[in-house]
């Protein structure tokens, strides 16, 4: 299938690694112009090399800054005024008890993970209308529907990129501009790695990953980690001229975990 992505600029927001490593390298190889964004420059030109490495043809520059600061995402508008794809990848968790979080970790998982959604989305969006043709794309998480208890602040987060997609998608309605939402099941990102370390107490992962799905999230119909590609090919679907017809919808990739007939 030709997903007719050659030429569009797309933005994929923490793409350094993991899963919107695993996006920006599936739209560079449809074709699309990528911008990776990330915290450092170091992660940043780590992942340009990776993936010029692994797509000597493909198109993708870098942006280093954090697109949780409101400066760092006018610096980057002024830099592209415009793009064709918007992927809101950019997120962060971390396991805790509910009541060992304090405000200022609310605060910090909502303008991570909400907010610089709500802020490129507002920036890129009208210029997406006036054009006829956008994807915005939020990568939520299964998180957002089954709020997990050991994270419930990063799973309230991902329930708000939900409404926040459905209502973006509904201000698009008539145009050529979609507005979805993915929701990844649990991944095995460089992030999850760390998430392992923190709940396994030190088993191996194989070990943990057993463990985890018969008690964590036993619904799951795949019993295993999904991997970032897997997740990735969901969304270079919804970024393609393939899935107009595909407009406020919720998407899972999750392996089954939310036990749901839709």
């Amino acid at each position: 299938m030709n997903f007719n992505l050659a030429d569009k600029l797309a933005l994929v927001s923490g793409s350094t690694k993991g899963i919107g490593y695993a996006i920006a390298a599936g739209l560079a190889r449809e074709g699309a112009r990528v911008i990776l964004s990330g915290r450092t420059q170091a992660s940043v030109d780590a992942a340009l090399a990776k993936l010029r490495g692994q797509l000597p043809d493909g198109r993708v520059e870098g942006y280093v800054g954090d697109l949780a600061d409101p400066q760092a995402v006018a610096a980057l508008v002024e830099r592209h005024p415009a793009v064709d794809i918007l992927v809101n990848n950019l997120g962060i968790f971390d396991p805790k008890p509910f009541e060992e979080i304090p405000d200022d970790e609310w605060q910090r998982f909502f303008e991570i993970n909400v907010l610089s959604g709500v802020r490129l989305s507002r920036a890129y969006l009208p210029k997406m209308k006036d054009k006829n043709w956008g994807r915005i794309v939020f990568i939520s998480s299964e998180s957002g529907v089954q709020i997990p208890v050991e994270m419930i602040h990063y799973g309230v987060t991902k329930t708000a990129q939900l409404g926040l997609s459905r209502g973006l998608a509904e201000s698009c309605a008539g145009t050529g501009v979609t507005v979805n939402a993915v929701l990844p099941g649990p991944t095995h990102s460089e992030g999850v790695d760390e998430f392992v370390n923190k709940l396994s107490g030190g088993k191996p992962f194989a070990e943990f990953e057993k463990t985890f799905f018969e008690t964590a999230r036993p619904t799951s119909l795949l019993k295993r980690f999904t991997t970032p590609e897997e997740v990735a090919n969901m969304v270079v679907y919804i970024c393609s001229e393939a899935s107009s017809a595909t407009n406020g919808a919720a998407l899972r990739a999750d392996g089954g975990v939310v036990k749901s007939a839709f």
